[in-house]
């Protein structure tokens, strides 16, 4: 028991490592949080920085969700959980919502964090690799064709249990799967208001040139 409460700990601390925050200051002496949706995450690093710092911060915050599940691996050795136990499942959720939280409040950047998207998704990997890409890809054409990362990301989210099921995963995963969606649902809340009232911001991956 104490073994997994220092890794839910460590979970917490490796979701607090605020990629944006430090990226962002330390190359371009700029703190996101103060520009655009003030959001601490990828997509407003996109918006503010641009693509050449929104690429590493999205990569260290995908990382550091997947190395937190991954910190199960411990649990598994020295406690000896099997593989599809419920001992190893809680354990997993536990970690799962102790990096995201910490990418919403991260002790290292004044509890001011993002949404956790990024997060959320490296969780998703180790815990789900094909599902989550299926999942990844409803992201990707609702992002293409709408251009909101937001609307993309939240529908990505309540694919990702129905990917679940679709994939016969077990019923815990899809509960897992369900709990992501909320979390997804939870944390874009305000971008729902503004998506319905149509003044959320619109991110273009591909730029059009200007014809001469």
């Amino acid at each position: 028991m104490a073994l997994n409460i220092i890794l839910v700990i460590i979970g917490y601390l490796l979701g607090s490592i605020p990629s944006s925050v430090w990226i962002g200051k330390r190359f371009y002496g700029i703190d996101v949080r103060e520009h655009g949706s003030h959001n601490a995450g990828a997509t407003n690093t996109l918006r503010v920085l641009g693509r050449k710092a929104a690429l590493p911060v999205f990569a260290i915050d995908f990382l550091k969700g997947f190395a937190a599940v991954e910190l199960s691996l411990i649990a598994i050795h020295f406690n000896g959980y099997a593989e599809g136990s419920t001992e190893l499942f809680v354990l997993r959720m536990a970690l799962t919502v102790a990096a995201v939280m910490g990418h919403i409040f991260p002790v290292f950047a004044g509890f001011k964090g993002g949404k956790g998207v990024a997060t959320i998704a490296g969780t998703m990997v180790a815990l789900a690799t094909v599902p989550t890409l299926l999942a990844f890809g409803v992201f990707m054409v609702v992002l293409a064709l709408s251009h909101y990362v937001s609307l993309g990301s939240i529908l990505g989210g309540i694919s990702f249990p129905v990917m679940l099921v679709l994939w016969h995963a077990d019923f815990k995963m899809v509960i897992f799967g369900i709990i992501v969606a909320v979390m997804l649902i939870f944390t874009h809340r305000r971008n729902i208001k503004r998506l319905l009232s149509g003044t959320e911001s619109k991110i273009y991956l591909i730029k059009k040139r200007n014809k001469e």
